[in-house]
């Protein structure tokens, strides 16, 4: 599966400490970050992770629409609830109507993102399959 990671700047080192916790499963998968998400993730783990620009810079919008064309299976956004970055709310925004468009689970918290991880790991995410089941 491709997945992919935007963390805020107070969730990146919470990012890190998931991605470490949960290497094992990561690693099977196709990773795609944000640009500074992608450099911490990379850091702490060493997994290979595709970066795309900054969230700022439209790293977001770039993941968006990878997810418009189903080339994004997953996405985990820890975002911080307390903090508006300035002008970036509406690109979140923009995220989770895409994702809810597209029917694409997406995480913005770490229990939610643990729970999909799991389901990751036990196959339970072949989601394709049930909307468009295999004749």
């Amino acid at each position: 599966m491709n997945i992919a990671f935007i963390a805020h700047d107070k969730k990146k080192e919470l990012m890190a400490q998931f991605c470490i916790a949960y290497k094992g499963i990561l690693e099977k998968h196709t990773l795609y970050a944000t640009d500074t998400t992608g450099k911490v993730i990379n850091e702490n783990t060493g997994l290979n992770v595709y970066r795309f620009l900054s969230g700022m810079q439209g790293g977001d919008q770039q993941i968006g629409a990878r997810v418009a064309y189903n080339e994004i299976d997953l996405v985990l956004f820890f975002r911080d609830p307390l903090k508006s970055e300035g002008g970036y709310e509406p690109d979140v925004a923009s995220l989770l109507r895409l994702c809810d468009m597209h029917n694409i689970p997406i995480a913005t918290n770490l229990a939610t993102a643990e729970v999909l991880i799991h389901g990751l790991d036990r196959g339970d995410l072949d989601w394709r399959d049930i909307v468009n089941p295999k004749k």
